[in-house]
């Protein structure tokens, strides 16, 4: 895991993984590149470059196959964003040491704490979240695909 701009072909083959597997699932059917371009045009990962964010690829023999961003919502607060393991790296440890490296990014940021949201649906990433020690919180955010949040103070 290291970070990597958000913009480097491995980094954007990993978002649009990403993009494609959750719209998928929200759809309940393929994804098109089309659908996924116009995705990625409406949801852009601007902010997760320095001065106030991050983007980190995780790499298995050289193989990009994990990615997430970071990204400060205030000085104190760090959101977690576009969080992805390859079906291929699942059950490997690879989305517990994502989680790891972008708590270290965050952190680097001068982050006290990280927040995420995520949808109902995707049950394995908030098994995950919970299992790394982040906690339900209430909503902050009112995105249109936000149905739970979570919060882990960093030490």
């Amino acid at each position: 895991m290291a970070p990597e701009p958000f913009t480097t072909p491995a980094a954007v083959a990993l978002r649009r993984a990403y993009y494609a597997e959750v719209a998928g699932r929200y759809w309940n059917r393929p994804v098109t590149e089309v659908e996924t371009d116009q995705g990625l045009l409406e949801f852009p990962d601007d902010a997760l470059a320095p001065p106030t964010g991050r983007f980190v690829v995780g790499r298995h023999r050289g193989e990009p196959l994990a990615c997430g961003g970071v990204r400060l919502l205030d000085p104190a607060t760090a959101e977690l964003t576009r969080v992805y393991v390859d079906p291929r790296a699942r059950g490997t440890g690879g989305g517990a040491a994502l989680l790891d490296a972008l708590e270290a990014q965050a952190r680097a940021l001068g982050a006290e704490r990280v927040r995420l949201d995520t949808r109902s649906d995707l049950v394995e990433a908030r098994a995950l979240y919970v299992r790394q020690g982040y906690a339900e919180i209430p909503a902050y955010s009112s995105g249109p695909y936000a149905e739970h949040w979570f919060e882990k103070r960093l030490a």
